[in-house]
C-alpha cells in the first residue's frame, strides 16, 4: 500500500511517494545509465522477455530486492512516476507485467511525463499487466494507477485489468493511495470493499489537506512522515497503519510498512531518498541520475550487517517498540541536520556515508527499550518479521 503525490504551483512540480510493502522488504536506490541496444535485444522484467528499445534513458529507481522494475523511480529527462496498488472488478492475470516493471520501462523509453503515460498503456495493453506482486504473499496480485510527472505537468493513469484512465494535472494537490480516484473509472470499476480495508479514501484525504499549500521539498517529507491526527502511530487490529502514510504494519488481517521514501523537486531535477524504511525515523538524502552512490551492500530479506536499509532497520525497530520516549534523543538532530541539507544539498556519496554513521549514534544514545508500548497484535506481527528477517 503506497500514497504518490504532485503539487503544480506556479513555481514549479513537486512529487513524493512512500512504497509501503512488506515488513522486510528491502528497497534500495539502483542507477542505470543510457544505452543503446542492438535490434534484435530483449529485455527480461520480473516474469516477462519482451523487445528491448534501440535507446534506453539513464535513471535512477527505488527497486524492491526481488523484481525488475521499481516502486518509484526518474530517469535523465526528470521523468517521475510511482505507483500505487488497486483493486477492481477486472479479472486478475497471473502472468504479465508488474505496475513497477511498466514504471521501469516508461522511464528508460520516455522523454515526457505525456510519452510516459503513452508508453504505459501500450505495455499495458501488448503485454497486459499481472503475476504476484507480494514479496511475503507471492500470489498477491493487483491492477495498477500511476502519478507520472516531469518538470512542467504531470498525469494520473489508472488501470483495471486492460482497461484504463488518464487524467491531466495542471495545477494544484493530487494524490493517490490505494483505489481508484478519477471519478467515472471508478465508479465503474472499483473494488469498494477492498478500497475501504486498504483506508484509500482516509490517506488520500488526508495527504490532500496536508500537501496543500507546499512549496518545496521538506514540506512533502513531513507529509510522507505523518501518522495521521497522533504523533506516533495507532495499530489497528485489522489492518495495523494502513490509515497514515507513514506505515509500520502490525496489522492481523492486512499489514503494510513504509520501506522507502522519496521527494522530487522537479525544477531543479533534485530528488531526495531515504533509503530506508520508516521516514517518520529516517533521513532525506539529495540523490541525482547523473551521480551514481556506492550504497555498499545491496540488502534481501535477511538482515545483514552493513547495508543502510538494515541498519537503520535495526534503529527503527527498537525506536517504534515507544516511539514517544526513543525518538526525541535524536529527532532534533536529525531535524537540524536535514534543514541544512536542503538549504545545500552536500554530495550523494557524503549524505549515504553520514546516515550510515549517525544510526551507529543514535543507537548508542537511545539504548534498549525499557517496554513495548504497542499491542499485543502488533509485537506478535513484529516479532514474526524479526525472526524471518534473522534479527
Amino acid at each position: 500500500m503506497c500514497d504518490t503525490i504532485v503539487v503544480i504551483n506556479p513555481d514549479g512540480v513537486l512529487f513524493a511517494k512512500n512504497s509501503d510493502r512488506d515488513a522486510n522488504e528491502a528497497q534500495f536506490p539502483e542507477w542505470h545509465a543510457a544505452a543503446d541496444h542492438a535490434p534484435d535485444a530483449t529485455v527480461t522484467t520480473t516474469y516477462l522477455t519482451i523487445p528491448q528499445v534501440p535507446h534506453t534513458f539513464a535513471t535512477l529507481l527505488s527497486r524492491p530486492f526481488w523484481m525488475w522494475g521499481a516502486e518509484i523511480g526518474t530517469n535523465e529527462h526528470g521523468v517521475t512516476i510511482g505507483n500505487e496498488a488497486v483493486f477492481t472488478d477486472q479479472p486478475y492475470n497471473d502472468e504479465g507485467l508488474l505496475g513497477m516493471d511498466m514504471i521501469r520501462l516508461a522511464l528508460e523509453r520516455a522523454s515526457t511525463a505525456e510519452s510516459a503515460v503513452s508508453v504505459i498503456v501500450d505495455l499495458l495493453e501488448r503485454y497486459g499487466q499481472g503475476g504476484g506482486a507480494g514479496h511475503e504473499n507471492r500470489s498477491f496480485t493487483y491492477h495498477n494507477s500511476f502519478i507520472v510527472a516531469d518538470p512542467t505537468t504531470a498525469y494520473v493513469l489508472e488501470t483495471a485489468g486492460d482497461l484504463w484512465a488518464v487524467e491531466h494535472v495542471t495545477n494544484g494537490v493530487r494524490t493517490i493511495s490505494n483505489g481508484l480516484t478519477i471519478p467515472s473509472f471508478a465508479a465503474d470499476h472499483a473494488d469498494k470493499l477492498r478500497g475501504r480495508v486498504a483506508a484509500c479514501a482516509t490517506r488520500t484525504a488526508l495527504t490532500s489537506r496536508s500537501a496543500d499549500g507546499a512549496v518545496g521539498a521538506g514540506d512533502l517529507m513531513a507529509v510522507l512522515r505523518s501518522h495521521g491526527e497522533t504523533p506516533w502511530p495507532k495499530y489497528r487490529a485489522l489492518n495495523g497503519t494502513l490509515t497514515m502514510p507513514c506505515m509500520h504494519g502490525g496489522g492481523v488481517v492486512t499489514s503494510s510498512s513504509s520501506t522507502a521514501g522519496w521527494v522530487s523537486d522537479l525544477t531543479t531535477t533534485t530528488h531526495w531518498l531515504t533509503g530506508t524504511s520508516a521516514q517518520c525515523l529516517s533521513l532525506f538524502k539529495a540523490l541525482r541520475v547523473d551521480q551514481p552512490v556506492s550504497i555498499g551492500e545491496t540488502p534481501t530479506d535477511a538482515a545483514d550487517t552493513d547495508s543502510l536499509w538494515w541498519h537503520h532497520e535495526r534503529l527503527a525497530r527498537r525506536v517504534m517498540a515507544d516511539p514517544a520516549t526513543l525518538a526525541p534523543p535524536f529527532l532534533a538532530e536529525r531535524d537540524t541536520i536535514e534543514r541544512e541539507w536542503l538549504a545545500s544539498p552536500p554530495d550523494g556519496q557524503d549524505a549515504w556515508t553520514a546516515h550510515l554513521e549517525l544510526i551507529s549514534l543514535w543507537l548508542e544514545r537511545i539504548g534498549d527499550p525499557v517496554r513495548d508500548a504497542r499491542p499485543v497484535w502488533a509485537r506478535r506481527y513484529w516479532t514474526k518479521r524479526d525472526r524471518k528477517a534473522g534479527l
